[in-house]
Order: C-alpha cells, then structure tokens, then sequence
C-alpha cells in the first residue's frame, strides 16, 4: 500500500493519468484539474460516458445505460467544488412517480416520490397491513442509510472494526438494527406477506447487480434513496458525463478520446508512466485507473501492474444484461418513465443467472420510456424506448448468434404483450446489446455491469478501496468502494482524487484531503 509519504515530497503539479471517461474517472479528473494538477484521460472510445453511453437511432440519441438518476446532491457538491454549478449546465426535473411495477395486465402499482402518497397507494393494491408494512420498511431504510452514509459509503474503504469505531458505542444499536446477517430477500419477508411486494423491494438488489436472495438487507437502503429524489435529466442521461467532461476541460484538464492505455509502467516500486496503443509513452505520477478491476488483475494493462488488485473470479460476477434500444409506436399497457414488468417466478429467475449461467425463461423486464416524463404520453406517434432483461455475465465464454437473440426477442415482445403492452418491431430501428457486446465494451468482466456481485454480508468489505497494491496506482468505478452506481461511482472517483492530494501534500491536509461532497447509490 502507498502513504502519505509515497510521493517524494509536496509537488506543485503532480501529472496524472486517468484511465477512462466514465463517471468515476470524470469526477476525479474535475477535482485533480481544479487543485493543480497536470491531469491527462484517456479514453479509448470516441466520447465519455463508459457505461452511462447512448445509441443512435433513426436520428435520435437513446440512453442505453443506467437510466435512474438519484442523490443529485453528490453532482452538485462536484461542481460547486469546481466553482460551478450542475443546475447551469443540466437541466433536472423531479419525477413524481418512482415507477410503476407491473404483475399482470391488470395489476400494477405506482411508488411515488411522496411516500404518504406510495402508502396510499400500496392500501389499495395490498391492504392496510401492507401499507403499515411499507411505512416500517420506509423509515427502516431511512435509519440504514443514515447509519451507513458519513461512516461507510463516503470514507475510503473501513473495515468492520473501523466501521464501528466511527459509528461509536452510541451507535452500534443502529449498526445491529440494520440487519447486516439478513439477505434482502428475508428482510423483506420479515415486512411484507403479499409475494408481490416482496419482488417489488427485494428487486433492489438488482440495483448493484445481485441476487435478493444472497445480497444483505443492507441494501434496504435504495428505497431511501429513491424517496429522496429521482431525476429526469433533460436530453437524456448522457447529457450529464459531457457536461462532466466539459467541466474537466475547463479546469485544465487534457481529455483524449480514441486512445487506449497499453500498459501500466512500474520503476522503484511505483508507478512510473503510461503507454498507448498509439505509441505515446507519459511520465506520471500517479494514475488513476476507472476500469473494472479485473482488467488490471488480468494484466490487461501489462504484467508490471496485474498485481494492484487480486483478480475477479468468474462465480462472483455480477449481473449483467441483454439490452434493446428501439425508436418505436406502443399501445396498451400505459408506460411510466420507469416499468418493471415481474417475473412470475423470481426464485428461479436469480436461479438460472447465478446458479445455470442461463438466461431466465420468464425474466423480469426493465422498460424506460425516454420521452415520457411520469406516466405522461410521449409527445410524438413514435418514442425512444429501453428495455432491459437481467442475464449472467458469460460474455468472455459465450457469443450469442443470431437465433439466439432472435428468440430472446421473441420471448421479450411475447412476455410484453401478456402485460397489455404492443411494441411496434422495426429491425432497422432496434439496436441488441449481450453480455457478450458489454465484454467487448468493458473488457476482462465477461459482460458484468457492475463488478463483483454484492453478496454475502462481507461482500461490501472486499472491494478494494483507492489505494491499490502499488504506489502511486489508485482505483475507482464500480467494482472499487463504495460500489456501483452512478453516484457511487462518482464518490469513488473523488475519494480516489482526495486520497492521491493527501498523499501528495502529507505536511498539511488541506480541504482537498478531505473527501468533499455526498454519496449514493444508482
């Protein structure tokens, strides 16, 4: 592990390489820029974004990443710290309704960003028990995330026992009543008899690309996020990462897209330059790697580097996905913003992914209707739509042909219309992504979204934190602490900026070595 004093006394410029224009690596690129540093990213697609990117289609820009923008608070402190401001250069619009789960074509429930209104709502679908019931698992995610925010998800990295030192004797009731030994799924059961509200919150696990059968109840904590807001970003979600990357810019920052890092060099026991494809060789520093880990394990970034974090195994990937872009007409089954159509059987849907690597029979649906906001009609006759299936993360072991994914298409527009919704089906207008493509897109996670799977109460104890194995090489994205998420990506990608000013400058810890700013989760 590197120290305060790795770096050989308080450089005035510190050069600085990161790897990678995803949130993560744009948010620690804005904090290094605007304290002085030489930052220099690399990105080897052709614009930023990594998972949050866009599809063209028909002349129109699709999201086809994360959809769901949640604790803005995190974006607002990164600008203001970079003396800007996220409101001047995004447009944001609150969503109203969460999203509305559907289990039948007749059954469907709305959660609304008012919970006294989501009570309501719940009485009526599922009955006044159930509504207390839901107005306890409210306020009980409340207090989960209250206790894990300041003294786990926005610190570097704590053990347990440094988890509880920072809690403090007071608050090891709160520590215990989080149920950190429960999986979601039981802690669910614990508060809910209607099997359809148990999918409904055990689906939260989804979120960092687990099982609610194996994630800890811990994650409980997402109903407290989304309560907390859940944001419309105006011209999609991708508007974010360039106003991110522009931001970058502004503050000094040299952003290089189209060029692929070869390799990570070592000299003296610490980091020492970086090569491209291209045939540049850079003198760092430091650098900032925003990949999944597993690349660097793999030696993706040459041998000298493999190293800094041990490797992935293939059992504890995450989820990852088969994905449908369209620009299509709809009728029928009235579309939210955010619709998830359920699975019938949940058990065996988490069942084929994690225990037959198959792609489910009946899975659970996804559907973001990019143009609506609510529940409100598009504006146009055609709409840009998302739809998204859950699918283990195979993709380095298995490439999906064309009748496969012509059947999994199948299965989806059938499994759609048993819930009253007809999608028009152009060809020319739909654009698949497998596990397969996103292992192509973000190499050595065999398609896995979301980096090691969350399961197991330890689970959030073993990713890796900022600092890596080797001087001078720090770690951020969703496989690093705190994990996946777009905000959470972000807070790591600042904590990994605050960790390297702290170890710059170990004479005075100025601002900069504290870690500015809030977290979250997707």
């Amino acid at each position: 592990m590197s120290s305060v004093n790795e770096f050989q006394g308080a450089m005035a410029s510190p050069r600085i390489a990161v790897i990678g224009a995803g949130v993560a690596g744009l948010a620690a690129a804005i904090d290094l820029a605007r304290q002085g540093c030489e930052v220099t990213l690399f990105e080897r697609a052709a614009a930023p974004g990594g998972k949050m990117r866009e599809v063209p289609i028909n002349g129109l820009r699709l999201d086809a990443g994360p959809s769901v923008f949640t604790l803005r608070t995190v974006f607002d402190a990164l600008f203001a710290d970079a003396g800007d401001s996220l409101d001047s250069r995004v447009t944001l619009k609150p969503a109203h309704v969460l999203a509305r789960h559907a289990w039948t074509a007749g059954q469907h429930l709305d959660l609304f960003a008012d919970v006294s209104r989501s009570i309501d709502a719940i009485g009526d679908f599922s009955g006044a028990a159930e509504a207390r019931a839901f107005a306890a698992f409210a306020a009980h995610a409340r207090r989960i995330y209250t206790t894990l925010d300041h003294s786990f998800m926005r610190a570097s990295r704590p053990t347990m026992l440094q988890l509880m030192q920072r809690i403090g004797l007071g608050g090891l009731p709160d520590l215990w009543n989080i149920k950190p030994f429960l999986t979601l799924w039981q802690a669910v059961h614990e508060y809910f008899a209607d099997p359809r509200l148990r999918q409904l919150f055990g689906r939260y696990a989804t979120y960092c690309g687990s099982s609610p059968f194996s994630s800890p109840a811990t994650l409980m904590l997402v109903a407290h996020v989304e309560q907390a807001g859940v944001w419309y970003v105006d011209g999609g979600m991708h508007r974010l990462v360039e106003q991110m990357a522009a931001l970058a810019a502004r503050r000094g920052a040299t952003l290089r897209y189209g060029i692929e890092v070869r390799s990570i060099e070592v000299a003296k026991h610490r980091v020492s330059a970086v090569t491209t494809t291209a045939g540049e060789r850079l003198e760092v520093d430091a650098v900032v790697c925003n990949a999944d880990n597993n690349a660097l394990a793999t030696g993706l970034f040459g041998p000298s580097a493999a190293r800094a974090v041990a490797p992935t195994p293939v059992a504890s990937r995450s989820l990852s996905a088969i994905t449908w872009n369209t620009v299509a007409r709809t009728d029928g089954f009235p579309l939210a913003h955010h619709t998830v159509f359920f699975s019938d059987d949940y058990k065996a849907e988490f069942d084929a992914i994690f225990s037959r690597r198959q792609v489910p029979r009946s899975p659970t649906i996804y559907a973001c209707a990019q143009d609506r906001v609510d529940a409100s009609p598009p504006p146009g006759s055609a709409e840009r739509l998302f739809f998204l299936i859950n699918a283990p993360a195979s993709g380095d072991s298995h490439e999906f042909n064309h009748a496969e994914i012509e059947s999994c298409e199948n299965r989806l527009f059938q499994l759609l219309t048993s819930f009253g919704l007809s999608v028009e089906r152009n060809p020319e207008r739909i654009t698949v992504t497998t596990p397969a493509d996103f292992h192509r897109l973000f190499p050595a996670t065999g398609g896995a979204l979301y980096g090691p799977a969350s399961h197991g109460w330890r689970a959030s104890f073993t990713r890796p934190g900022s600092r890596s194995r080797i001087p001078g090489l720090y770690l951020a994205g969703g496989s690093t602490h705190p994990g996946p998420g777009i905000p959470m990506a972000a807070t790591s990608g600042r904590l990994a900026a605050a960790t390297i000013m702290a170890d710059c400058v170990s004479t005075s810890r100025s601002r900069a070595a504290a870690m500015p700013g809030g977290t979250s989760t997707r």
